[in-house]
């Protein structure tokens, strides 16, 4: 297989854009989905779950998948898991119960916990170095335009229903026939890799496992508040909304696009700290603007930031994890990654109740320009086999 052909790096990077669809595709949809249920105690924190409760299904599958595909191969999962992300991916269009639709939104959560390991993990397969820099940098930047393209198409067909967004999940049908004919099982898993019971990562691979979980806990407050916020300070279209939340993602393909380049002259600890810098001045424009115009600042800075984090990331858990383990590592990358957007409203949303959401994005721009001075200083202070 010629893992440089089109086809083959079309096939990882459609796989790969499922994922962020999963989640804020149906971001616009939110409030107008609050008031279909809004018979319901705690209807608006139910609503808000749909958006973050595949994340916790996402955390609780990709660690599992991870042991799994190294011990059996990459590819058996991959298409099954397509198909059940149709499934529970559409299940808010036709399903009347809120507690169905979360249901259907778990089932989301598990199909993406598998095919985002297994993706991750044939990008780690088919690419080495320099060439495999680029692609986590490109995997990231076609993410984020496909999450420009559905969260935008979700706000204009939110406009009409609430219920036509979760159509989009009927994507993966076009990818369906790709992964048969472009991709491969890695020659060294054809018949399975057996892990090796006592090979490790270098414990640094827990600072990155805990610090994509943070880096999410803080991110998400965007999809998941930001809609109610624009609502706040009077804007009312959801298509605008829906623009607002993909204009983050169009700068984090922007900045994605340029991660390899930033890399070769910033340590992985320089790339955590810029990044965080930026999303602490986003949050600061968000807090202090309150106007759209301001909002938007944030989401193209916010976006920046991400989009540098992201892939530095990967290629970091990449660059730590034996072969052996490299399913199980990147799978517990994807687990941390997940249950920090999962966790996202559960942390954050309760101080609602005692902050206005301009107080809590300040508070947040202070968290976040601390985590920027602590990879600045872990920078200068140590000097990991990694960098």
């Amino acid at each position: 297989m010629n893992t440089e052909s089109w086809q083959v790096k079309a096939t990882l990077l459609l796989v790969s854009s499922l994922t962020i669809m999963s989640m804020i595709t149906i971001s616009a949809s939110l409030p107008d989905m609050t008031k279909t249920f809004a018979n319901l105690e705690n209807a608006e924190n139910l609503v808000k779950l749909t958006l973050s409760f595949p994340a916790l299904f996402i955390a609780l599958t990709a660690m599992i998948a991870g042991k799994f595909i190294d011990k059996f191969g990459r590819l058996q999962l991959l298409n099954a898991a397509l198909f059940f992300y149709i499934i529970g991916g559409t299940s808010g269009y036709y399903l009347e119960n809120i507690y169905f639709i979360l249901g259907g939104r778990a089932l989301l959560g598990v199909s993406v916990g598998i095919s985002m390991t297994i993706v991750t993990t044939l990008i780690a397969d088919y690419y080495q170095g320099k060439a495999r820099q680029k692609f986590a940098g490109l995997q990231i930047a076609v993410m984020s335009l496909g999450g420009i393209l559905f969260i935008t198409l979700g706000g204009i067909l939110a406009d009409i229903s609430w219920r036509i967004p979760f159509l989009l999940y009927l994507f993966p049908i076009v990818i369906l026939p790709m992964t048969g004919m472009f991709l491969k099982e890695p020659k060294a898993n054809e018949k399975g890799t057996p892990t090796i019971g006592k090979m490790k990562s270098p414990r640094i691979i827990w600072l990155v496992f805990v610090n994509i979980m943070l880096m999410w806990i803080l991110f998400f407050l965007i999809p998941v508040q930001i809609p109610f916020y624009l609502k706040s300070i009077g804007i009312e279209k959801n298509s605008l909304i829906g623009i607002a939340i993909a204009s983050s993602t169009l700068f984090s393909a922007i900045s994605s696009i340029s991660f390899s380049k930033i890399k070769d002259r910033l340590s992985f600890q320089q790339v955590f700290a810029l990044g965080y810098l930026l999303m602490a001045l986003a949050f600061t424009a968000i807090a202090y603007g309150n106007s759209y115009l301001m909002v938007m600042l944030g989401m193209l800075l916010a976006g920046l930031g991400m989009g540098l984090m992201i892939p530095n990331a990967n290629i970091w858990v990449m660059q730590l994890a034996p072969e052996q383990i490299r399913g199980q590592e990147i799978g517990r990358l994807t687990t941390f990654w997940f249950m920090g957007q999962f966790l996202s409203p559960l942390v954050l949303l309760p101080f609602l109740g005692i902050l206005s959401e301009s107080e809590l994005f300040t508070y947040l721009a202070y968290i976040l320009l601390f985590l920027s001075l602590f990879f600045f200083v872990f920078h200068y202070y140590r000097k990991p086999k990694a960098t």
